[in-house]
């Protein structure tokens, strides 16, 4: 499973009939520099088989997931899955040398997985534990690794090459997957976390995501921004991502004007 991503990526990054052209205009090829997505006329095939499957398959298995459970049993679902990823969490912390944040993550994770019932109730963060960021993909970035062009990979959807990468390889360090492996569990157990998580977290972004359709003049290139800028708050460490018509809506994510100058890890721990 956790090869999948990789191969996507890799599979896209070498399709050259795919790239688009750089415009000779400099005020295009700056705005062409800026949504670093050379591979445009590619992606936007992606995203349009992307929307075919969740407009026959995901949003209504999330509008009808929304409908059937209360919205406690939908949060307790979003707590396990989230408490299930901490140990994930816990070690990219480390990698990136964010001890305090990992102190927190395992902290949390100890809490939830034993008062908060296997992760069912957040008893963590209305003590002051607050939920960490951490995924590879950050790591590699902390170390300094360029995020590449934006992909949108098949079903799962926004990426770029190093967060393809860092997919692939917190899926393979989650202690979850192993415990599943070892017991030789069914395609059920094994995928039932993500799938349940993948479902929850598009049931929560219906609203949000048809009014941003129904509003914006290019829906592709409204995500497009929108990922981006949230993905730059990840990289700073979990702050609130600009909303859509800011002057910024195409910032390079990661990196402020007063930023460019420092390192990867400066701006992760201010």
């Amino acid at each position: 499973m956790s090869r999948v991503p990789l191969r996507v990526a890799l599979g896209l990054a070498l399709l050259g009939g795919g790239c688009a052209t750089v415009p000779k205009d400099p005020d295009a090829r700056a705005a062409f520099s800026e949504a670093n997505d050379p591979l445009e006329p590619l992606n936007r095939k992606v995203f349009g088989f992307n929307l075919f499957v969740d407009r026959i398959l995901i949003k209504p298995v999330a509008q009808g997931y929304a409908r059937a459970l209360p919205r406690l049993a939908r949060e307790s679902i979003r707590n396990f899955v989230s408490n299930l990823n901490e140990p994930v969490v816990f070690a990219n912390n480390v990698l990136q040398g964010q001890f305090r944040r990992a102190e927190t993550t395992a902290g949390r994770f100890a809490l939830d997985s034993t008062l908060g019932l296997a992760g069912l109730i957040d008893f963590a963060s209305p003590r002051g534990m607050r939920k960490q960021t951490g995924d590879f993909g950050q790591t590699l970035f902390v170390w300094g690794v360029p995020e590449g062009p934006y992909l949108i990979l098949p079903v799962l959807g926004p990426s770029n090459p190093r967060d393809t990468v860092g997919l692939g390889v917190d899926a393979y360090l989650s202690p979850y997957r192993f415990v599943v492996e070892d017991n030789d569990s069914p395609t059920l157990i094994a995928y039932g976390p993500a799938i349940l998580g993948g479902i929850d977290e598009r049931s929560r972004s219906i609203d949000e995501l048809d009014a941003i359709e129904k509003e914006a003049l290019d829906y592709y290139a409204s995500l497009r921004s929108l990922f981006r800028q949230n993905r730059a708050a990840q990289l700073k460490g979990g702050d609130a991502a600009p909303t859509l018509g800011q002057d910024s809506f195409y910032e390079d994510p990661g990196v402020s004007p007063a930023e460019k100058g420092s390192t990867g890890a400066d701006r992760l721990s201010r």
